[in-house]
């Protein structure tokens, strides 16, 4: 099977471009796979797991934000409102990230915007999730994390 051309771009920079096999993307009404020759689609994806397939190579597996997703039959364009590899993700900060957006959902503080919070909350619980993944299949020392126990 022929490969489509895959890129994935946040606000700050190119996360991924290269020829896949198949796209796992989170979309609103659910997980999407993408595959060459696709039809075309254009779809809204929420924060959650994208998963790039290539021949011949491992997984590779990456935190979006949301965004959007355009697929033509030999491209798929992700503009993603954040994007982060597994192995880039910082654990310490994923989990300050979380406490924080919980601790707003909790304490309602005056103007806080609950829909942006609970976004943050969701965002966060992904990142830790694939991060914490990437680490035990690894057995190593994430980014962000200094290899002792607490």
């Amino acid at each position: 099977m022929s490969p489509i051309r895959c890129d994935v771009v946040s606000v700050e920079r190119t996360v991924f471009s290269d020829d896949v096999d198949m796209v796992l993307a989170p979309g609103i009404e659910g997980q999407l796979g993408i595959l060459p020759h696709h039809a075309p689609l254009m779809t809204a994806l929420v924060p959650g797991e994208l998963i790039i397939r290539r021949a011949g190579q491992e997984d590779l597996h990456m935190a979006v934000g949301g965004g959007f997703m355009e697929v033509r039959p030999d491209r798929v364009t992700i503009l993603a409102d954040s994007a982060e590899r597994a192995d880039e993700i910082d654990l310490e900060r994923a989990e300050a990230a979380r406490q924080r957006a919980e601790q707003r959902l909790r304490e309602r503080p005056p103007g806080v915007d609950i829909a942006r919070a609970e976004t943050a909350l969701k965002r966060s619980q992904v990142r830790l999730k694939i991060a914490r993944r990437y680490k035990a299949t690894r057995g190593g020392v994430g980014p962000g994390e200094s290899g002792r126990e607490p």
